[in-house]
């Protein structure tokens, strides 16, 4: 999972350097595909099948962009723009384990809000992993992400999870970025691999799915930010796996 993780994290950081006003979501795509060949790696998400979208999975990445929270489809005519920003969300696996991980960056000047979004959804994930610890429960994670989001005046997207992480790209339990007392709040025990990932909204927490069966959107056309890591439960406290 190691390897999986840090093979992610070199393509999240090519393509995340890689964005600028001009380019399209595709180009992006592209540079993944060969990258993930390059180092004989197998693309998580390509062929992926979803029930509630009755199909496969098309791509690598999930590129979604301003208001797009999860989902988003890479594609040749969405180009950026000035001010707009860019979840780029993907997986792989090596030998059979899995690395998924994401990261949401700027395209030249971000309003003020929008800057304060990407801090805010970022730093919340670093207080989440912190409470990656064995004896601590799943709620620690979930309440943590939760406080700080909506302290700082944002809101939880609800709909969309993370997740344990393995052998298989989904595994249990669940990771919500809130508290549901209707959940079981599992205790955290050494070995566990949770993959994290806090999707904030400027605006309003709900969302809804485009006709395209695939990308979530926020439901007021508010911002949306998503980052994600998987993070190991040692007895040494927490491993990103997904960054060196």
């Amino acid at each position: 999972m190691r390897r999986s993780g840090l093979l992610v994290y070199e393509i999240l950081q090519k393509l995340g350097g890689m964005v600028q006003e001009g380019m399209t979501t595709w180009d992006l795509e592209l540079v993944a595909v060969k990258m993930m060949e390059d180092a004989g790696a197998k693309p998580a998400f390509k062929n992926y099948y979803v029930p509630a979208a009755g199909e496969r999975y098309r791509f690598v990445l999930c590129t979604s962009v301003n208001d797009e929270i999860v989902h988003g489809m890479p594609n040749p005519k969405r180009v950026l723009k000035n001010g707009d920003i860019v979840s780029i969300d993907t997986g792989v696996s090596l030998a059979g384990y899995f690395g998924d991980s994401a990261l949401t960056v700027g395209v030249g000047e971000l309003s003020e809000q929008a800057k304060k979004l990407l801090k805010v959804t970022e730093e919340s994930l670093e207080l989440a992993i912190d409470k990656v610890r064995d004896g601590n429960r799943l709620f620690d994670i979930c309440g943590t992400v939760q406080e700080y989001v909506e302290g700082n005046g944002f809101s939880i997207v609800k709909e969309y999870v993370g997740h344990g992480i393995g052998t298989q790209l989904h595994e249990e339990p669940q990771v919500p970025n809130y508290v549901d007392r209707r959940n079981e709040n599992p205790r955290l025990r050494e070995g566990m691999v949770l993959a994290i990932e806090p999707m904030v909204n400027a605006g309003r927490p709900e969302a809804k799915v485009l006709k395209d069966k695939w990308t979530a959107v926020a439901k007021d056309g508010s911002y949306s930010a998503h980052f994600e890591h998987c993070v190991a439960v040692t007895a040494n406290g927490p491993w990103v796996l997904t960054r060196p």
